[in-house]
């Protein structure tokens, strides 16, 4: 993956990957356009405009859009590549950068539901079955692609976690430096799984918005002008993997959009691209037309959406992040604004729950669904019971919950709460004075 310097998207080939066969899909992205002002730019590395300093993010050509059909889709691979036709990098195969995430388990969690009270039906995408066991391969798998075609030789990321052992690990696949930021207090099992790619890992004695200064400062110097800062300068192709777990909810409910959708939020850009998602898959008719409603989840350790969301404010007031949760520790949440907007828009909520609700959160799917969260499921589980007993999300509404993320990631906050349920010497008079037999 040695490249000319950045300029525009283009394909390319890359070591190891099978050459392409048949027909191209047609590219769909017509350039970037900024989500305040509506200036158009091309296929370019950047990621703020440069009129309003506002956030780009990928502009499609409808048209192009609705001539996909389920039939197109289905005939794809058993990944995030299916989709190829509704995503702005990646048409021919050789072009690709990836670890190939995607087709999750969409779970259905009725003992879970039937505790909530819920009975319009409940499913978990469980997204910690990607490769590095959360959703970000899908988000770094599309950066990385788009860095590949980009001209750029090197991946770089500031990250909470997941995103940087989503990095290493591309980096790794494919034979190219990556460069990883973090916070240095991050959990073990996110510092090791980053660590054991043997690609370089920084960490960084702050926060997680601390790291993101840095890294937008590195990406301005000399020494990394070569890089792609996979949620910064490449940030537009970043957040368009988030879409395909929208589309993915939709096939394996049989090409249809739940009533509701729960979602954890630490940028918010997840639960924008979801909502983004269902209504591409309207737009271009590839699913009939229906409403939906979209809710944030946050750890009131780190909970500014939810803030404005109660306040009813337009803008997102920075807090500095604290709690278990730390996936979900940005303090400053770039797409804030328009998750409101998407959560509002849809009749939607924003719920927020400490540690013990989170912990109880995660014990509560694994115990009635056979899924271990990470702390960001958690959260998600636990607003889920919020939402219900406040009577904010209609028990009678098919629901979906999201896990982004492996519970082996973060074990420390359930080491303390779980354990053996008994300790028995080895013999039969041991296990019947524990109770365990007659």
């Amino acid at each position: 993956m040695t490249l000319t310097a950045p300029g525009s998207i283009q394909a390319d080939s890359t070591g190891g990957r099978p050459a392409h066969s048949g027909p191209t899909p047609v590219n769909p992205a017509r350039g970037l356009v900024c989500r305040n002002c509506g200036t158009t730019f091309g296929l370019i590395a950047e990621h703020a405009c440069a009129e309003c300093f506002g956030p780009l993010e990928v502009d499609y050509d409808p048209e192009v859009m609705r001539a996909v059909t389920r039939e197109q889709i289905e005939a794809g691979p058993q990944n995030i590549w299916r989709y190829v036709a509704l995503l702005p990098v990646g048409h021919d195969p050789a072009s690709r950068v990836s670890l190939d995430p995607g087709m999750t388990p969409l779970v259905r969690a009725d003992r879970l539901a039937a505790e909530l009270g819920l009975t319009g039906g409940l499913w978990v995408k469980d997204d910690s079955a990607n490769p590095t066991h959360s959703f970000k391969d899908r988000v770094v798998s599309l950066a990385a692609t788009a860095a590949k075609g980009l001209g750029y030789s090197k991946i770089a990321a500031a990250s909470t976690g997941n995103l940087a052992n989503s990095v290493a690990a591309h980096a790794a696949r494919v034979g190219v430096p990556s460069f990883v930021f973090i916070p240095s207090d991050l959990e073990p099992g996110k510092v090791v799984q980053s660590a054991v790619y043997g690609q370089t890992l920084v960490a960084v004695e702050g926060s997680y918005d601390d790291v993101n200064r840095l890294t937008s400062e590195l990406a301005e110097t000399d020494e990394f002008e070569d890089t792609a800062f996979v949620n910064q300068n490449v940030r537009p192709y970043y957040a368009e993997g988030s879409k395909t777990v929208g589309y993915e909810i939709a096939e394996q409910l049989g090409w249809r959009i739940p009533a509701q959708v729960v979602i954890p939020m630490a940028s918010g850009s997840l639960l924008t691209k979801v909502d983004k998602a269902f209504r591409e898959l309207t737009a271009a008719g590839i699913v009939e037309a229906t409403e939906w409603t979209v809710f944030g989840a946050q750890s009131a350790g780190c909970d500014p959406i939810a803030t404005a969301f109660d306040n009813g404010w337009d803008v997102v007031k920075p807090v500095k992040p604290t709690g278990i949760a730390k996936s979900l520790n940005i303090g400053n949440p770039a797409d804030g604004p328009y998750a409101l907007d998407a959560i509002r828009r849809t009749g939607g909520s924003v719920g927020r729950v400490g540690d013990e609700q989170i912990v109880q959160g995660i014990r509560d799917l694994a115990r009635t669904t056979g899924v271990f969260a990470e702390t960001a499921g958690g959260v998600t589980v636990a607003v889920l019971r919020q939402l219900v007993e406040d009577g904010r999300l209609d028990p009678a509404k098919e629901t979906v919950v999201l896990n982004t993320g492996e519970g082996l990631k973060t074990l420390d906050p359930l080491e303390p709460v779980v354990g053996p349920t008994h300790v028995v010497e080895p013999s039969l008079k041991s296990v019947r004075a524990a109770g365990l037999i007659g």
